[in-house]
């Protein structure tokens, strides 16, 4: 079970054994995999995203699908990951399995809320500027912090809020980034006020699945293997998508996907591979951001995710030919900034464990925010 290190169990709890250097090693390497698997995944994604709308999508109820409905690739995976096995707790009780209605309520939960949350990123999409949706996005970072001040007993330092601050200023920044190719002339007042709401509805929404997947996590799962983060997107992203094809068949949107993919200007081929790579970039997103989440917290793994935003305008420059300008740049090193700031914050969380270990007293400045890197290596126990 994951415990925060702030939290009243942890600070009872007895010093844990010294951590072999191999599981250190391991626990960075699975960070760097998530984190590749963050910002890769939600960078392809969105510029395909972008692209599938520049080149004739119309449909927000197709953009909305292919954001869960790739779950089906990671089954493989799933049949070869072995089955995750429960931790139990240092005490003599034994914390009991979740039953298969708890866990139906809670796939059932995330996978309608994830539903409504990818529509409302559809629609923000279709009718905001590239630069004005950035920004909106980045403000999930600080709903995040809310709930997990409020969910999670996050506390904060003031490397982590020096973190948050630079990369919410980072994404700000493209607001001032001209975005001609966005069409935002050509939309009224009406729709352009609708896609605002559903992007910052979009961003509260996704902040708080990210700080009930750490509770849940925490409370009812209680699994420690690979197989659990399989499991929960793939359940997850199951039920989103029956809930959007609902949506789909009912509202009858289907009935034009035909004549736009014969008009999509790349042709039918670069139509389908647009959207079927679309639906793979955004499970590899799922797959690294919850990864995070087991391994950190829904805030790090929240980070990550605005750490990406200003990679997508960079990107554009050499796909889409879009000119580089000082706003991305500044954008871009201010990311780096407000990520390398966070980082800092485990080093010292690391130090001071270490030294706590080792005898040595060192005077307490920042304070432990979330599980340092010597405890998220070691055994996790309850």
């Amino acid at each position: 079970m994951i415990i925060e290190a702030n939290s009243p169990v942890n600070a009872n709890s007895n010093p844990k054994p010294a951590v072999s250097r191999r599981r250190n090693y391991m626990w960075w390497l699975r960070m760097a995999i998530y984190a590749v698997f963050v910002l890769s995944g939600q960078s392809v994604a969105v510029l395909l995203g972008r692209l599938y709308y520049q080149k004739g999508g119309k449909s927000k109820w197709l953009a909305t699908l292919v954001q869960p409905a790739g779950f089906p690739v990671l089954f493989p995976f799933l049949l070869l990951s072995p089955a995750a096995k429960i931790q139990l707790p240092s005490s003599s009780a034994v914390s009991a399995a979740p039953s298969a209605a708890t866990l139906a309520s809670l796939y059932f939960f995330l996978g309608t809320f994830l539903a409504a949350v990818c529509m409302l990123y559809s629609i923000g999409l279709l009718y905001l500027p590239v630069s004005t949706y950035s920004l909106i996005c980045a403000s999930q970072l600080g709903f995040n912090a809310l709930f997990s001040f409020f969910l999670n007993s996050q506390k904060f330092t003031p490397f982590i809020v020096n973190s948050l601050f630079i990369l919410t200023i980072s994404s700000i920044l493209l607001v001032f980034e001209p975005d001609s190719s966005s069409g935002s002339a050509k939309i009224s007042t009406g729709k352009y006020a609708i896609g605002f709401v559903c992007t910052v509805g979009a961003s509260a929404g996704y902040a708080l699945i990210l700080s009930v997947t750490q509770l849940s996590f925490r409370k009812i799962l209680k699994k420690e293997t690979f197989r659990v983060i399989l499991d929960l997107i793939v359940y997850e992203s199951l039920v989103a998508t029956g809930v959007i094809l609902v949506g789909v068949f009912a509202s009858g949107d289907w009935k034009g996907w035909g004549k736009e993919m014969r008009d999509f200007e790349l042709g039918k081929v670069s139509y389908v591979m647009t959207v079927v790579w679309t639906a793979i970039s955004w499970q590899v997103f799922n797959i690294g951001a919850i990864g995070l989440i087991f391994e950190v917290s829904s805030l790090f793994s929240n980070v990550m995710s605005t750490l990406g935003l200003p990679i997508v305008p960079v990107a554009a420059v050499f796909i889409f030919q879009e000119s580089m300008n000082g706003v991305k740049v500044v954008a871009m090193v201010l990311a780096i900034w407000g990520f390398v700031s966070y980082v800092y914050q485990h080093y010292l969380d690391d130090y001071e464990l270490k030294s706590r270990k080792t005898g040595t007293v060192h005077e307490r400045v920042d304070g432990v925010v979330e599980g340092s890197l010597v405890e998220r290596c070691e055994p996790r126990n309850g």
